[in-house]
């Protein structure tokens, strides 16, 4: 019995000894390390129409390389994107084409953090395929006849246009005639750019201004350039949406766009850096 009791004795000091921590070693060293799925986050991307094909990449290539990460992307034009989430609508994170819708999130205290520049993009004309209206310069945007697919007055393309039409005009040398001219030829608002894109596509319209990476991802549309004195530059904001669940998951995932990885695969679809 005395060596039975001495043998129980010896296996609990082994036990002791092998759960104590080894000297100069604290509790925290000893703290299991983050499961995947403890750090894993499905995040709700509201995203312009405009970046639909490259955010559609991006999320392919973040998802493989964050495995506890699901990004879901829905894309419309950003003004209606932004009235969305100050409705409450469910997002993490924004990615608008401009900078106001942003910022406008920022000013109403529903963005945590300051808004991130992460794109850049310019300005084109486009055609159908067949260009029933001969439309070989921007300024034939003004000629009698041409209908213009525009997109409605708070998508962010219709401000960028804006500038290009009133840059235009002052190369024409008649900045209120040409800009009343074209304003005329407008047969259409569209809710998004992408829209636009399509509608002139179809033939339903003679031309549109779009961004020039809608007119890259498009086969069924023929560009018109514009004069370098009349394009104007397009900059991409993005914000954290406030009242995400997952803040930090969302701030990963807009640094990792702002970073190489992220602008590689923007610049692969036409984007331009922001600096």
């Amino acid at each position: 019995m005395r060596l039975a009791r001495a043998v129980g004795i010896g296996l609990v000091a082994i036990l002791a000894a092998a759960c104590s921590p080894p000297p100069g070693a604290s509790s925290s060293d000893l703290t299991p390390s983050p499961s995947v799925s403890s750090q894993s986050a499905s995040l709700t991307v509201f995203a312009a129409a405009s970046l639909k094909a490259a955010i559609a990449a991006a999320q392919a290539a973040y998802e493989a390389g964050h495995p506890g990460v699901a990004l879901t992307v829905a894309t419309d034009s950003s003004a209606a994107l932004e009235a969305r989430i100050e409705q409450g609508a469910p997002a993490d994170l924004f990615l608008s084409a401009d900078t106001a819708n942003p910022q406008t999130l920022v000013s109403a205290d529903l963005a945590d953090g300051a808004v991130a520049l992460f794109a850049g993009n310019h300005l084109t004309v486009i055609v159908p395929p067949t260009n029933p209206a001969a439309v070989t310069s921007p300024l034939d945007l003004a000629r009698p006849g041409v209908k213009v697919i525009a997109a409605g007055d708070a998508v962010p393309i219709t401000k960028y246009a804006n500038q290009v039409v009133a840059n235009l005009a002052s190369l024409a040398g008649s900045p209120a005639d040409f800009a009343a001219r074209y304003a005329a030829n407008v047969v259409s608002r569209e809710d998004n750019v992408a829209a636009v894109v399509a509608k002139v596509a179809l033939g339903e319209g003679d031309a549109g201004i779009v961004y020039v990476t809608d007119a890259k991802a498009s086969k069924e549309v023929v560009t018109v350039p514009l004069p370098d004195a009349a394009n104007v530059p397009a900059t991409y904001g993005g914000v954290v949406v406030k009242a995400s669940a997952h803040l930090a998951a969302a701030h990963a995932f807009l640094s990792w766009l702002t970073g190489a990885d992220g602008q590689a695969i923007l610049a692969s679809f036409g984007f331009l850096p922001t600096s």
